[in-house]
């Protein structure tokens, strides 16, 4: 297989074996081409011949995206996505050289979780996202708006009365709409909406900004179900350093798409895993970040439920660092 080969797969995964196969090509790929990987694994006194299968493959501890250019090309950088953060040491950057695989990967992951991309509406509402270039999560959302058949799909204030209207005026022509919105712009859209909904779905990214404390996803949830009157909310992962995203959708568990896989460690070793339903530090193999770092340990706590259905509880404190987390400084 080359990288031509492997990039034609990605979203043509039909199997564990296949999975396995391109995971393989990924590590090897990138143990040759990305130095700062190529590193961390000589720190673990890895012998990358040896990696002869998925549980081999070691786990690139995220915070290297804030201090590292986390790069397994040589192409030309396209776009820069950073996290959000008080100051320029507390946020990652992630170099993408590659923005049609980025683009297909959006609308393979959406058309996954929800259908075809042009048959909705998207009505998106973040507030202290759209003004930033680099936030990943706009970037999303504009290629979703792109797709769409609707031209009413486009960016919202959440107390805009176009907002509403337009809302309404869906519903009464039952164009499936779906509403992208951070937390607190959501809670703050509550009062305005006077009608239970029926053609709309909403899917929360988290993100509270300062507006009050974080919520418990369910409490949210259940707040915009009573106010709302769906019988579902759904909500989005993902990140910055990722390209591809999963859904929380009917279960109420996350779903990953074919080409994305989390495993589950261990808290107080992050070399070994943990099965099914025990909380641990998620981590994740996403195969489009193949001019990345496909295999990244994330600081998220959650737990497996399925090989393709995960949940996220909470977050590691600094505190609960260990292994080869200490390693990055």
């Amino acid at each position: 297989m080359n990288l031509a080969q492997y990039v034609d797969e990605i979203f043509a995964v039909n199997s564990e074996a296949h999975f396995e196969r391109l995971a393989l090509f990924a590590f090897q790929h990138q143990f040759n081409h990305n130095p700062v990987y190529q590193s961390y694994i000589h720190s673990l006194h890895i012998d990358s011949n040896q990696v002869k299968c998925l549980s081999d493959i070691p786990f690139l501890p995220i915070a290297f995206f804030k201090s590292h250019r986390v790069l397994s090309s040589s192409a030309p950088v396209q776009k820069v996505f950073r996290s959000s953060g008080t100051t320029q040491q507390d946020k990652s950057s992630h170099y993408v050289t590659d923005l049609t695989l980025y683009n297909k990967s959006i609308d393979k992951g959406f058309e996954y979780a929800f259908g075809e991309v042009s048959q909705y509406a998207f009505l998106c509402i973040l507030p202290s996202y759209i003004e930033r270039d680099d936030a990943s999560l706009v970037y999303m959302s504009k290629h979703l708006i792109s797709q769409s058949q609707y031209t009413c799909s486009g960016f919202y204030a959440h107390q805009d009365k176009q907002l509403y209207s337009v809302i309404v005026e869906n519903e009464f022509k039952q164009i499936p709409t779906i509403i992208i919105g951070v937390t607190f712009a959501l809670l703050e859209m509550i009062p305005a909406l006077k009608n239970p909904l029926q053609s709309v779905k909403i899917i929360e990214t988290g993100g509270m900004k300062g507006r009050g404390k974080e919520m418990i996803r369910d409490e949210l949830h259940q707040m915009l179900i009573k106010a709302t009157g769906l019988k579902q909310i759904y909500s989005e992962y993902g990140m910055t350093e990722l390209l591809s995203q999963a859904y929380l959708k009917e279960d109420k568990h996350f779903v990953s798409p074919p080409w994305m896989k989390v495993r589950i460690r261990e808290t107080q070793d992050p070399f070994a895993y943990y099965g099914y339903s025990r909380t641990g530090g998620i981590n994740i193999i996403d195969l489009a970040n193949i001019h990345s770092c496909c295999f990244i340990e994330t600081q998220d706590l959650g737990m497996l439920y399925s090989p393709n259905t995960f949940d996220v509880t909470g977050r590691f404190d600094v505190s609960d660092l260990r292994g080869c987390n200490l390693m990055i400084t």
